[in-house]
């Protein structure tokens, strides 16, 4: 399993994140509205801007105060290190 950094030391399974969206479309807000009223929404802004909305396998809603693009950053260059470490090891 491996662990993404969504900020402030939150931390989600890389493996069940289906999606990382902008915020500021109506269908998002809508899923955000969803998963609040289902309980599903889990908030990781501490407070701040919603910059970002992760979408899991489970239906979870996860909103981070981070830009999709840092935490597309973040989860490229951690596949790329995986791979890295898998080549080393042959």
């Amino acid at each position: 399993m491996q662990l993404l950094n969504i900020g402030y030391g939150n931390m989600v399974s890389a493996d069940r994140i289906l999606a990382i969206v902008s915020p500021d479309s109506a269908p998002i807000k809508r899923i955000i509205q969803e998963g609040r009223d289902q309980g599903r929404l889990i908030d990781a802004t501490y407070g701040r801007r919603t910059r970002s909305v992760l979408i899991t396998d489970t239906d979870h809603v996860i909103l981070s105060a981070l830009l999709p693009e840092t935490i597309s950053g973040r989860l490229e260059g951690k596949e790329a290190s995986k791979e890295e470490e898998d080549g080393e090891n042959c």
